[in-house]
Protein backbone atom coordinates (compact mmCIF):
# COMPACT_ATOMS: atom_id res chain seq x y z
CA UNK A 1 0.00 0.00 0.00
CA UNK A 2 1.04 3.49 -0.33
CA UNK A 3 0.70 6.29 1.99
CA UNK A 4 0.36 10.16 1.37
CA UNK A 5 1.73 12.21 4.02
CA UNK A 6 3.23 15.28 4.88
CA UNK A 7 2.69 18.93 6.90
CA UNK A 8 2.59 22.82 6.71
CA UNK A 9 3.95 24.39 10.33
CA UNK A 10 4.64 28.32 10.58
CA UNK A 11 5.81 30.04 12.98
CA UNK A 12 6.14 33.90 13.47
CA UNK A 13 10.05 34.89 14.85
CA UNK A 14 11.20 37.92 16.30
CA UNK A 15 14.58 38.83 14.64
CA UNK A 16 16.90 35.80 14.27
CA UNK A 17 15.91 32.57 15.14
CA UNK A 18 17.87 29.02 15.24
CA UNK A 19 15.92 26.08 15.21
CA UNK A 20 16.26 22.46 15.22
CA UNK A 21 13.53 20.29 13.71
CA UNK A 22 13.00 16.45 13.55
CA UNK A 23 10.07 16.42 11.04
CA UNK A 24 12.38 14.19 8.83
CA UNK A 25 11.22 10.24 8.69
CA UNK A 26 13.35 7.98 10.57
CA UNK A 27 16.20 6.99 7.91
CA UNK A 28 15.34 3.51 8.20
CA UNK A 29 12.07 4.07 6.06
CA UNK A 30 13.87 6.46 3.42
CA UNK A 31 14.18 3.20 1.23
CA UNK A 32 10.41 2.86 1.18
CA UNK A 33 9.54 6.32 0.12
CA UNK A 34 8.07 6.70 -3.64
CA UNK A 35 8.49 10.28 -3.94
CA UNK A 36 11.09 12.61 -2.39
CA UNK A 37 10.63 13.85 1.20
CA UNK A 38 11.87 17.38 1.19
CA UNK A 39 11.14 20.29 3.62
CA UNK A 40 10.43 23.11 1.91
CA UNK A 41 11.25 26.20 3.61
CA UNK A 42 9.45 29.71 2.83
CA UNK A 43 11.29 32.27 2.84
CA UNK A 44 14.25 29.92 1.70
CA UNK A 45 16.88 29.50 4.01
CA UNK A 46 19.96 27.13 4.35
CA UNK A 47 19.28 23.66 5.90
CA UNK A 48 21.81 21.58 7.33
CA UNK A 49 21.19 17.70 8.50
CA UNK A 50 23.07 15.66 10.70
CA UNK A 51 22.03 12.02 12.54
CA UNK A 52 21.58 12.69 16.51
CA UNK A 53 22.52 10.32 18.99
CA UNK A 54 18.94 8.24 18.70
CA UNK A 55 19.78 7.65 15.30
CA UNK A 56 17.08 10.93 14.32
CA UNK A 57 17.56 12.55 11.45
CA UNK A 58 18.01 15.92 12.28
CA UNK A 59 17.62 19.44 10.11
CA UNK A 60 19.47 22.64 11.35
CA UNK A 61 17.91 26.30 10.38
CA UNK A 62 17.96 29.62 11.40
CA UNK A 63 14.46 31.65 10.72
CA UNK A 64 15.84 35.55 9.49
CA UNK A 65 12.34 37.14 11.35
CA UNK A 66 8.64 37.65 10.58
CA UNK A 67 6.96 34.14 9.30
CA UNK A 68 8.40 31.22 8.42
CA UNK A 69 6.50 28.28 6.85
CA UNK A 70 7.65 25.12 6.37
CA UNK A 71 6.22 22.41 4.90
CA UNK A 72 6.44 18.54 3.05
CA UNK A 73 4.74 16.28 0.93
CA UNK A 74 5.35 12.38 0.26
CA UNK A 75 4.41 9.55 -0.98
CA UNK A 76 5.75 5.72 1.40
CA UNK A 77 5.56 2.16 0.69
CA UNK A 78 3.82 0.28 3.93
CA UNK A 79 3.58 -2.95 4.22
CA UNK A 80 -0.23 -2.82 4.93
CA UNK A 81 0.47 -4.81 7.96
CA UNK A 82 -1.11 -4.13 11.76
CA UNK A 83 1.44 -3.71 14.49
CA UNK A 84 2.89 -6.90 15.12
CA UNK A 85 1.60 -9.32 17.79
CA UNK A 86 4.43 -11.70 19.84
CA UNK A 87 2.33 -13.31 22.99
CA UNK A 88 5.40 -15.53 23.77
CA UNK A 89 8.38 -12.75 23.35
CA UNK A 90 9.64 -12.70 26.57
CA UNK A 91 11.27 -10.40 29.66
CA UNK A 92 15.47 -10.12 29.58
CA UNK A 93 16.84 -10.41 32.84
CA UNK A 94 19.15 -6.85 32.90
CA UNK A 95 22.22 -8.21 33.03
CA UNK A 96 21.42 -9.66 29.94
CA UNK A 97 20.25 -6.67 27.41
CA UNK A 98 22.20 -5.38 25.72
CA UNK A 99 24.65 -1.87 26.44
CA UNK A 100 22.58 0.16 24.21
CA UNK A 101 19.12 -0.55 25.83
CA UNK A 102 20.20 -0.13 29.65
CA UNK A 103 19.41 3.72 29.18
CA UNK A 104 15.85 2.67 28.29
CA UNK A 105 15.22 1.66 31.83
CA UNK A 106 16.25 4.82 33.37
CA UNK A 107 13.67 7.80 34.59
CA UNK A 108 13.59 10.45 32.35
CA UNK A 109 12.57 14.19 32.37
CA UNK A 110 9.09 12.83 31.68
CA UNK A 111 9.12 9.84 32.84
CA UNK A 112 9.74 10.07 36.44
CA UNK A 113 10.12 7.02 37.48
CA UNK A 114 11.12 7.50 40.79
CA UNK A 115 7.61 8.43 41.61
CA UNK A 116 5.72 5.68 40.01
CA UNK A 117 7.98 2.29 41.23
CA UNK A 118 5.67 1.33 44.25
CA UNK A 119 2.77 2.35 42.20
CA UNK A 120 3.84 0.20 39.76
CA UNK A 121 4.91 -2.75 41.45
CA UNK A 122 1.78 -3.02 43.46
CA UNK A 123 -0.43 -2.72 40.22
CA UNK A 124 1.70 -5.19 37.84
CA UNK A 125 3.98 -6.71 40.12
CA UNK A 126 1.52 -10.14 39.86
CA UNK A 127 1.06 -10.22 36.12
CA UNK A 128 3.17 -12.70 33.88
CA UNK A 129 6.64 -11.13 32.83
CA UNK A 130 7.16 -10.46 29.01
CA UNK A 131 4.20 -9.45 26.56
CA UNK A 132 1.71 -10.21 29.20
CA UNK A 133 3.19 -7.51 31.42
CA UNK A 134 3.34 -5.12 29.18
CA UNK A 135 -0.15 -5.14 27.83
CA UNK A 136 -1.48 -5.41 31.00
CA UNK A 137 0.33 -1.66 31.54
CA UNK A 138 -1.25 -0.26 28.70
CA UNK A 139 -4.72 -1.76 29.36
CA UNK A 140 -4.03 0.57 32.86
CA UNK A 141 -3.54 2.97 31.37
CA UNK A 142 -5.64 3.22 28.15
CA UNK A 143 -8.03 3.20 31.00
CA UNK A 144 -6.49 5.60 33.09
CA UNK A 145 -6.32 8.66 31.02
CA UNK A 146 -9.10 10.68 29.33
CA UNK A 147 -8.25 11.59 25.69
CA UNK A 148 -8.88 15.97 25.49
CA UNK A 149 -7.29 17.52 22.85
CA UNK A 150 -7.60 21.02 24.78
CA UNK A 151 -5.73 19.79 27.78
CA UNK A 152 -2.43 18.99 25.78
CA UNK A 153 0.27 20.29 28.35
CA UNK A 154 4.14 20.44 27.64
CA UNK A 155 5.11 20.06 31.44
CA UNK A 156 3.03 17.29 32.26
CA UNK A 157 5.32 14.21 33.63
CA UNK A 158 3.92 10.18 33.62
CA UNK A 159 3.54 10.97 37.30
CA UNK A 160 0.93 14.01 36.53
CA UNK A 161 -0.72 12.61 34.01
CA UNK A 162 -1.49 9.16 36.51
CA UNK A 163 -2.69 11.92 38.78
CA UNK A 164 -4.49 14.48 36.16
CA UNK A 165 -6.06 10.98 34.48
CA UNK A 166 -6.04 13.32 31.49
CA UNK A 167 -4.19 14.17 28.06
CA UNK A 168 -2.94 13.47 24.48
CA UNK A 169 -0.41 10.66 22.99
CA UNK A 170 2.32 11.96 24.71
CA UNK A 171 0.85 11.40 27.99
CA UNK A 172 -0.22 7.82 27.52
CA UNK A 173 3.31 6.87 26.10
CA UNK A 174 5.06 8.55 28.82
CA UNK A 175 2.97 7.22 31.66
CA UNK A 176 3.16 3.39 29.87
CA UNK A 177 6.69 4.30 29.26
CA UNK A 178 7.46 4.90 33.15
CA UNK A 179 5.43 1.71 34.32
CA UNK A 180 7.50 -0.51 32.09
CA UNK A 181 10.88 1.07 33.31
CA UNK A 182 9.73 0.57 36.58
CA UNK A 183 9.30 -3.27 35.91
CA UNK A 184 12.56 -3.47 34.20
CA UNK A 185 11.01 -3.54 30.64
CA UNK A 186 13.15 -1.26 28.20
CA UNK A 187 10.69 1.47 26.80
CA UNK A 188 11.56 4.24 24.38
CA UNK A 189 9.12 6.57 22.95
CA UNK A 190 8.52 7.46 19.65
CA UNK A 191 6.64 9.61 17.10
CA UNK A 192 5.29 9.95 13.28
CA UNK A 193 2.64 9.71 11.45
CA UNK A 194 -0.65 7.53 12.23
CA UNK A 195 -3.47 8.19 9.95
CA UNK A 196 -7.02 6.38 9.89
CA UNK A 197 -6.33 3.37 8.02
CA UNK A 198 -8.11 0.53 8.55
CA UNK A 199 -9.84 2.30 11.79
CA UNK A 200 -13.12 4.30 11.67
CA UNK A 201 -11.82 8.37 10.84
CA UNK A 202 -10.97 10.05 13.89
CA UNK A 203 -13.28 13.33 13.94
CA UNK A 204 -10.55 15.71 15.73
CA UNK A 205 -7.98 17.80 13.85
CA UNK A 206 -4.95 15.35 12.34
CA UNK A 207 -1.69 15.45 13.99
CA UNK A 208 1.74 13.86 15.04
CA UNK A 209 1.15 11.14 16.63
CA UNK A 210 3.29 9.44 19.70
CA UNK A 211 3.53 5.90 20.74
CA UNK A 212 5.80 3.85 22.55
CA UNK A 213 8.34 0.67 21.60
CA UNK A 214 9.82 -2.28 24.34
CA UNK A 215 12.48 -4.37 24.43
CA UNK A 216 11.29 -8.20 24.02
CA UNK A 217 12.54 -11.28 22.96
CA UNK A 218 15.74 -9.33 21.06
CA UNK A 219 13.81 -6.55 19.79
CA UNK A 220 12.29 -3.69 19.71
CA UNK A 221 7.97 -3.85 19.58
CA UNK A 222 5.55 -1.15 19.06
CA UNK A 223 2.89 -0.34 21.75
CA UNK A 224 0.00 2.44 21.62
CA UNK A 225 -1.55 3.12 25.14
CA UNK A 226 -4.06 5.72 23.54
CA UNK A 227 -5.41 3.48 21.13
CA UNK A 228 -4.88 0.19 22.50
CA UNK A 229 -5.15 -1.51 19.32
CA UNK A 230 -2.13 -2.80 16.35
CA UNK A 231 -2.66 -0.04 13.84
CA UNK A 232 -2.11 0.22 9.63
CA UNK A 233 0.69 3.01 8.15
CA UNK A 234 2.61 4.31 11.80
CA UNK A 235 5.21 6.10 9.95
CA UNK A 236 8.10 6.89 12.67
CA UNK A 237 9.70 9.90 12.46
CA UNK A 238 12.05 9.95 15.98
CA UNK A 239 13.00 7.49 18.89
CA UNK A 240 13.79 8.56 22.40
CA UNK A 241 13.77 8.66 26.23
CA UNK A 242 11.24 10.68 25.99
CA UNK A 243 9.38 13.78 24.20
CA UNK A 244 12.49 15.74 25.17
CA UNK A 245 14.51 13.70 22.43
CA UNK A 246 11.59 14.06 20.08
CA UNK A 247 10.91 17.54 20.14
CA UNK A 248 9.69 18.23 16.37
CA UNK A 249 10.67 21.92 16.56
CA UNK A 250 13.07 23.54 18.76
CA UNK A 251 12.97 27.45 18.93
CA UNK A 252 16.19 28.88 20.33
CA UNK A 253 14.18 32.19 20.80
CA UNK A 254 9.99 33.08 20.66
CA UNK A 255 8.28 31.92 17.85
CA UNK A 256 4.46 31.62 18.24
CA UNK A 257 3.03 29.20 16.23
CA UNK A 258 0.70 30.53 13.32
CA UNK A 259 0.07 27.28 11.20
CA UNK A 260 -0.02 23.52 11.83
CA UNK A 261 -1.52 20.93 9.18
CA UNK A 262 -0.91 17.49 9.17
CA UNK A 263 -2.05 15.05 6.58
CA UNK A 264 -1.70 11.08 6.31
CA UNK A 265 -4.10 8.97 4.01
CA UNK A 266 -3.75 6.07 1.98
CA UNK A 267 -3.79 6.80 -2.04
CA UNK A 268 -3.72 4.36 -4.74
CA UNK A 269 -0.83 3.91 -6.56
CA UNK A 270 -2.10 4.84 -9.90
CA UNK A 271 -3.37 8.35 -8.41
CA UNK A 272 0.36 9.33 -7.38
CA UNK A 273 2.27 11.79 -9.37
CA UNK A 274 6.11 11.27 -9.29
CA UNK A 275 8.43 13.95 -10.29
CA UNK A 276 9.56 12.87 -13.65
CA UNK A 277 6.10 12.40 -14.77
CA UNK A 278 5.74 16.54 -13.65
CA UNK A 279 8.92 17.23 -16.04
CA UNK A 280 7.23 14.97 -18.96
CA UNK A 281 3.75 16.88 -18.60
CA UNK A 282 5.91 20.51 -18.62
Amino acid sequence: MHIRAGYTIAFNTFGSTPMNLLLSIHPERKADLVTPEVIAFDPPVPAQQFTDAFGNTCTRIVAPGGPMTMSADFVIRDNGEPDPVALDACQHPVEELPNDVLQFLLGSRYCDTDKLSSIAWSLFGNTPEGWARVQAIVDFVHARIRFDYQKADDTRSAFDGYTQREGVCRDYAHLAIAFCRCMNIPARYATGYLGDIGVPRDSAPMDFSAWFEVYLGGRWYTFDARHNQPRIGRIVMARGRDATDCALTTNFGRAPLLQFDVHTEEVRENAIVRPHQIARAA
